[in-house]
């Protein structure tokens, strides 16, 4: 291998956007410049969010980045969804501490794909040392990347990173011209089931798809509200500021799709998704007024039907959720790669995941089988690796 330089940049704003663009490319707005620039423009994450970015950079010989890690100093285990707060508790309690720590992730965002974003993918090796030197230099308790490209597991696995699996529920467009004909691969109960949500879930309302330059300010006013009200149910305080909204409708353009149900003309209900190449991507859900299946039909139908339109191969609708199983969003593994400098810590870790491992697998041949589908319909999971 040719020498390299490594370093440690201020921050993903201190890269310009074509650098750091001809390293992650666009297929993925999640770890594009544009939305993780818009995180820290925003003090949605440095300050006191816990959230401080570092983002790990390999130069190529035309001094260029050749590869980037989208790296952060972790001061808690929020906003992560792989959660690791009983190692932690684990590693404290040996007289260890476990905080900070490093994490390579797309904050806030249960979303799979590249963590070792590379212009050169011959630098893969590299910026995966330059990681491991971060954290043993920095004396750091261990490193995470969360929600990798499936393709990149053999890649932290040969560096000797242990490897974690989950599950999420995603939907798969096999080629449907319409919802009708997704429909029509289901078992005839769930479709009468799904007709009767979406039914009762849009009486008396007006459901609008907006994007780009037609989501004006008090749509984000009122979507603000929504997100608010679901992230302090369900984290105590939200993770994003006010102005990340206001960043993303300015910088990402027709990436952003805000699906808007109103009553009366005054919104009640949004869910906010991101636009890529082949994938739709929900992320953010709220409402000020409750509605049966509300939440089924703008999270999960309307994207299914955003997708067909765009032509979109996947819809991802975020971490966990049994209850997409009945609604056509089948399960498909998700990864994440720990680097453990100390050697007992490691083989505890390890042991614990062999048995994660097996768990996972049940659950998953499980779920499986609890698919909305006809026989000979269900969807195959193309992102296990192997």
């Amino acid at each position: 291998m040719n020498a390299v330089t490594a370093r440690i940049a201020q921050g993903v704003t201190s890269i310009a956007a074509e650098d750091w663009e001809a390293c992650s490319g666009t297929a993925n707005p999640f770890i594009g410049h544009a939305f993780l620039s818009a995180l820290e423009a925003s003090k949605s994450v440095g300050g006191r969010s816990g959230w401080q970015a570092l983002p790990v950079v390999v130069d190529g010989p035309d001094g260029k980045p050749a590869g980037i890690a989208p790296a952060y100093a972790k001061s808690h285990s929020q906003g992560e969804y792989v959660f690791d707060q009983g190692w932690a508790d684990a590693w404290e309690r040996a007289g260890g501490q476990y905080y900070p720590k490093l994490q390579i992730a797309a904050p806030f965002s249960p979303v799979p794909g590249p963590r070792l974003l590379l212009r050169d993918p011959e630098q893969a090796p590299a910026l995966i040392a330059a990681l491991e030197a971060v954290t043993d230099q920095s004396r750091l308790s261990s490193a995470h990347a969360t929600f990798i490209d499936p393709d990149e597991v053999a890649l932290f696995e040969a560096a000797g990173w242990l490897i974690r699996q989950g599950t999420q529920f995603h939907w798969k467009n096999d080629g449907y011209a319409s919802f009708d004909d997704f429909l029509a691969v289901l078992a005839s109960r769930k479709r009468k089931a799904i007709r009767k949500e979406r039914a009762a879930a849009v009486e008396g309302l007006t459901i609008r798809h907006l994007v780009g330059a037609e989501i004006s300010q008090a749509h984000w006013d009122a979507f603000w509200v929504f997100y608010q009200n679901t992230g302090s149910r369900k984290w105590g305080q939200p993770y994003l500021t006010r102005s990340f909204f206001d960043q993303i409708g300015q910088t990402m353009g027709d990436q952003v799709l805000l699906i808007l149900a109103e009553r009366d003309g005054v919104p009640i209900a949004g869910a906010l998704n991101l636009i890529g190449a082949d994938t739709l991507y929900g992320r953010y859900w709220g409402a000020t007024e409750e509605v049966p299946f509300l939440h089924f039909e703008l999270c999960y139908y309307q994207a299914i039907d955003a997708a067909i339109a765009r032509g979109l191969q996947t819809v991802e609708a975020g971490a966990q959720g049994e209850h997409k199983l009945a609604r056509g969003y089948a399960p498909v593994a998700t990864y994440s790669a720990h680097y453990i400098p100390d050697p007992s810590f490691r083989r505890a870790i390890a042991d614990y995941l062999v048995r994660e491992r097996e768990a996972v697998a049940e659950q998953q041949e499980y779920l499986g089988e609890l698919t909305p589908f006809r026989r000979g319909e269900h969807p195959v999971d193309p992102r296990r690796p192997g």
